[in-house]
């Protein structure tokens, strides 16, 4: 429970506001399981920061082109 706590008062302190909508370019707002996976990674022995980053960054701009394709193809469908 407190792992969940940290992570939420994590996720709160980094964006307060959460994102309305998101355009081909932008990123997802991070989430709790990001911020976990992120903490996780990056306090494991030495590795790579740069590449762990990167793949951070990757995940979250593909995540926001798939979600902007569902709202797409759903205000199709409500035509």
């Amino acid at each position: 429970m407190l792992a969940l706590a940290f992570l939420t008062v994590s996720r709160a302190a980094l964006d307060p506001k959460p994102a309305s909508s998101t355009t081909a370019g932008q990123l997802i707002a991070i989430s709790v399981n990001e911020i976990r996976r992120l903490f996780a990674l990056l306090t494991r022995p030495p590795i790579n920061e740069d590449h762990i980053l990167h793949w951070s960054y990757w995940r979250r701009r593909h995540q926001a082109r798939a979600r902007q394709s569902h709202y797409q193809r759903r205000q199709l469908k409500e035509r």
